[in-house]
């Protein structure tokens, strides 16, 4: 008897559908085992791409504070049948998964789908994704999915170029080398080196071993986690915390306060956050088996 495999995403650009297809392929390679099926989230209104710099920007205290948006019923099909695994596929925005997904996640569809259902999350993102994982894995845990894998793809070049490039992807459509920048987002070469993370998957999948899986994707590259990177998401989120109540209440100054919200983030990425790199590089021989601890907690899938 097939066993039912579930992939689910939203994406903008195309990428992280690529990414989650690829780790997908062991199990589309053996289709008298699997009969995979691909939920691609739809919202009744959706977000452009392109970004418009001024709707970027206006999406973020909806996007921190998971306001969500009306979407599309999945298919009858997807709503009906009981699946053995599911692969789910989200990107991040402003430290928070995506407002598609979490439109998707506080419908009454999620929990028809995931409840009592083993999922491995997939995120494809520019680099900072450690806390919005913490995020997804309440969500997880309230719908009773069981979460037994994390798979994190990001952008390897460093902070401040990734920021450059991003914009230039996201405002422009442009992912492509130019100038002295490199492509944007997660290299062609990661993503087609992601099957092996599907070969990861399913061998543990075929062999009923869910429960020790996340160490073997660890050990296989799966999760790297820059404790700098860590440190300034906890900063961002209690920043963001201030900054998306504010513009939410005094709703008749939303443009203005939109406004100083762009100039305060790109002041914080290029002024603010050097600064902390500095301090985390002081503090590493104090905090050092602290940040081991906390290394090792965001490689794994419990939840505190």
């Amino acid at each position: 008897m097939k066993k039912n495999i579930l992939v689910i995403y939203y994406s903008q650009t195309g990428q992280l559908e690529d990414i989650v297809r690829t780790i997908a392929k062991p199990f589309e390679a053996q289709k008298e085992k699997y009969d995979v099926t691909y939920y691609n989230i739809k919202l009744k209104e959706d977000f452009p791409f392109p970004w418009p710099g001024d709707v970027f920007f206006n999406t973020f205290p909806e996007s921190y504070l998971q306001i969500p948006k009306e979407i599309l019923p999945p298919s009858e099909e997807i709503l009906n049948k009981k699946y053995d695994l599911i692969l789910f596929g989200y990107q991040v925005w402003y430290l928070t998964p995506s407002i598609p997904i979490i439109s998707f996640l506080k419908s009454g569809y999620a929990e028809r789908i995931l409840k009592d259902t083993p999922v491995v999350t997939i995120s494809g993102t520019r680099n900072m994704w450690m806390l919005s994982q913490e995020k997804l894995k309440v969500y997880l845990r309230d719908l009773q999915a069981k979460l037994v894998g994390n798979i994190a793809l990001v952008d390897r070049h460093d902070n401040y170029t990734s920021v450059l490039t991003i914009l230039r992807w996201l405002t422009t459509g442009q992912k492509e080398k130019s100038g002295m920048l490199p492509a944007a987002g997660v290299s062609d070469e990661e993503i087609t080196g992601s099957v092996k993370y599907g070969e990861i998957i399913e061998r543990y999948f075929n062999n009923n071993d869910l429960n020790n899986l996340q160490p073997e994707l660890v050990k296989n590259g799966a999760i790297e986690i820059r404790a700098f990177l860590v440190r300034v998401e906890k900063v961002g989120n209690k920043i963001f915390t201030v900054w998306s109540n504010l513009i939410i209440k005094k709703k008749e100054k939303r443009p203005l306060l939109i406004k100083f919200f762009k100039v305060y983030l790109m002041a914080a990425i290029w002024i603010i956050s050097p600064v902390v790199l500095v301090l985390h590089l002081l503090t590493t021989p104090i905090f050092w088996f602290k940040r081991q601890k906390q290394k090792r907690y965001l490689q794994g899938i419990n939840l505190k």
